[in-house]
Order: structure tokens, then C-alpha cells, then sequence
């Protein structure tokens, strides 16, 4: 019979992404950002398009004592490639609808549109190829020699990569 996890572990372990917003939430305070919703989920708001073409920078907020009086909304400052600056304007009051509500709330009423360019996230790497068998077994005759069998294996694998790169290069007979 399977024991089930104990108390204890279970309290432990968590998962990544609950820790992520806690991690980010102080940073984006200071930005204007309540949480870190707007920043984290700004392709699943406005869609992939506009998504790729803007980012938000910030949240405005009015004074203090006037927003608590008035009930007044913020304005969402948006960077903007250039070019599409005019398409945002376009679509704010949609940007505008979609982020209130993704929020639950009328918290935004406005969007600043700023122009420069946008902060990129690096695409995640295609995993590499297993480099070519004959890459593998010239490299392997090459380490002979070499008699810590540790360093042997991390030559063999560098020389792998580097003669398969050489052989990706040469064209076809």
C-alpha cells in the first residue's frame, strides 16, 4: 500500500508559479501596478497581435486625495513600437475593456501611449540535435590519450559539437 505524502512535505512543496507573483508583486507596486496580472498575462488581455507590438509600463494613478473622493480610474501607460502607435490608439477603448475586465474592475480609464522600442522576451532555444555518429566517433578517437576518464568525456562531447558544426558546413557530395 502507497503511503500518502506527509503533512509536512506536502506543506513544503509548492508549485513555482504561486511564488512568482509574490516575487514580482513589490517591483511592480512601485511601477503603479497593483499585482503582477497586467504585466504576467498582457498577451492573454489583449491578444497575441496586439500583444506583440506593445507592453505596459505602468499604471497612473490620480492623487490620492482625489481618487478616494471621486472614485477616479487610472491610466494605463502603454509602450508602443512605432509604427503601431496609431493602431493602439485605435483599439484603447478594446485594451481599455479587456484589462478591466481581467481585473474584475473599472480600475483603468485612460491609456498614455509611449513610442520606443519594446523589451523583448528571448524565445526559448529549439533543444539541439544528437550531434552526427561519425562526428561522435572521431571525436572519441581523438581523447584517446587522455586518461581521467571525466575530462575525457567532456572533450569527447566538445569535439563532437565542434566536428559536427564543421560537417553541417560542408556541402553535400
Amino acid at each position: 500500500m502507497l503511503k500518502s505524502p506527509s503533512h509536512k512535505a506536502a506543506a513544503w512543496s509548492r508549485p513555482l508559479a504561486d511564488l512568482v507573483g509574490a516575487a514580482i508583486d513589490p517591483v511592480l507596486v512601485r511601477q503603479g501596478f497593483g499585482e503582477s496580472d497586467i504585466v504576467l498575462f498582457w498577451e492573454e488581455i489583449v491578444g497575441e497581435r496586439l500583444a506583440a507590438m506593445s507592453e505596459p509600463l505602468c499604471l497612473r494613478w490620480p492623487p490620492r486625495g482625489r481618487a478616494q473622493r471621486d472614485h477616479v480610474p487610472a491610466t494605463l501607460v502603454v509602450r508602443v513600437e512605432g509604427g503601431y502607435a496609431l493602431e493602439l490608439q485605435h483599439l484603447s477603448g478594446l485594451v481599455i475593456e479587456r484589462v478591466n475586465a481581467h481585473l474584475g474592475f473599472a480600475s483603468v480609464d485612460r491609456i498614455a501611449i509611449k513610442q520606443g522600442p519594446l523589451t523583448r522576451r528571448r524565445p526559448a532555444q529549439a533543444p539541439r540535435r544528437p550531434p552526427l555518429a561519425e562526428a561522435v566517433a572521431a571525436a572519441e578517437a581523438a581523447v584517446v590519450g587522455v586518461h581521467d576518464e571525466a575530462l575525457r568525456r567532456a572533450l569527447s562531447r566538445l569535439g563532437a559539437r565542434v566536428l559536427d558544426a564543421a560537417l553541417d558546413r560542408k556541402p553535400a557530395a
